[in-house]
């Protein structure tokens, strides 16, 4: 057991993680001098990622490189390397340096000054951003938060320092469709913001393009709110109050000896209920599809090969509670680096 684990989920983050390990280690060092553990963590990279990873690991004997058997997605990447973490503290941060490493030391203070489990980042203000990014983000925050039963921070992101005992409770949710920042506010505890101004991105680009966040932004309300399911209900209410109006119109119509269009009003109304059903029976089919993968069982994850760090000290990295770890003792006599044992 260490005192921080700091995991970073990666994808295609090359150019960062030289300077990504330079900062965290100099934040983490600062807070709990030697004592610290990083868990990089690969996302199935196409770019040269986990070689620079491997390298780092080699280097470095806090380093702990995790290469996952392929693209799993950001929030079960960060789940990965959460679950093989071993810390009493954990820092969630992401590669691209948008969040600072060097807030690390405030949080620990605000940590212990409020003793709080959970010290989360809220963000003052967004660099390079586009403005219609800034705009979707303070919208589906604000949205989420009506929507939802959990309260759910407004304008906070991954970037957060927990307690183990909050991680664990965190660790013992096994959902497949995982919203973390949702996850990590449903289970309790004191919770303390620590605000923050946001960089621009250290390098590369965007892993989120507008795809991505609105099945990120669904995955949020649907697992997180029934008031879509409910959607159905207040259709269904509105529609039979207009067609109790339509009712009343064409009787009206027919008393005062008016003639009535009548294939127009009725395409109206069949196009109308016709939209409104496939749309009530999209959101049900969403519903049911998260049921079926739930009841699958499948492990989150899978790891592929684990490298660096003293490897399965006492055998703690053997076992993952919410992935499968495929044959991580075949291993190379490789050393894994400077003053480590090779793993046998």
């Amino acid at each position: 057991m260490t005192a921080l684990s700091i995991v970073v989920p990666c994808f295609n983050e090359e150019a960062c993680l030289g300077a990504l390990h330079e900062r965290l280690s100099a934040a983490a060092h600062q807070s709990v001098g030697d004592d610290y553990e990083m868990v990089l963590v690969n996302d199935g990279s196409r770019d040269g990622s986990w070689p620079v990873m491997r390298q780092l690991a080699d280097d470095d004997v806090h380093v702990v490189a995790v290469n996952l058997s392929r693209n799993h997605g950001h929030q079960l990447a960060l789940t990965a390397g959460l679950d093989l973490s071993r810390g009493d503290h954990v820092l969630i941060i992401d590669a691209d340096l948008q969040d600072p490493p060097e807030l690390l030391p405030a949080m620990f203070d605000t940590m212990r000054s409020s003793a709080a489990d959970v010290v989360y980042g809220v963000r003052k203000s967004r660099r390079g951003d586009t403005a219609f990014k800034r705009a979707t983000a303070h919208g589906f925050y604000r949205l989420l938060s009506r929507a939802t039963e959990v309260e759910i921070p407004v304008d906070a992101g991954d970037f957060r320092l927990m307690s183990r005992r909050a991680l664990d409770a965190l660790l013992a949710m096994p959902e497949q469709a995982r919203f973390i920042r949702g996850m990590v506010a449903w289970i309790g505890f004191k919770q303390v913001p620590l605000p923050y101004d946001r960089e621009e991105r250290f390098a590369g680009r965007t892993k989120y393009p507008l795809k991505k966040m609105m099945r990120f932004a669904f995955d949020a309300l649907t697992g997180f709110s029934s008031a879509p399911l409910k959607l159905a209900s207040h259709a269904g209410l509105a529609l039979s109050v207009g067609s109790v109006l339509l009712i009343l119109y064409i009787g009206y119509a027919w008393v005062a000896g008016h003639s009535i269009q009548g294939w127009t009003s009725l395409m109206l109304v069949v196009v109308v209920l016709g939209a409104m059903q496939m749309f009530v029976l999209a959101l049900m089919g969403e519903y049911i599809g998260r049921l079926y993968n739930e009841a699958k069982r499948r492990p989150l994850y899978i790891v592929q090969e684990i490298a660096g760090g003293e490897q399965f000290p006492g055998g703690d990295r053997r076992k993952s509670r919410l992935g499968y770890l495929a044959d991580p003792t075949t291993k190379s006599d490789k050393p894994t680096g400077k003053g480590k044992r090779p793993i046998k």
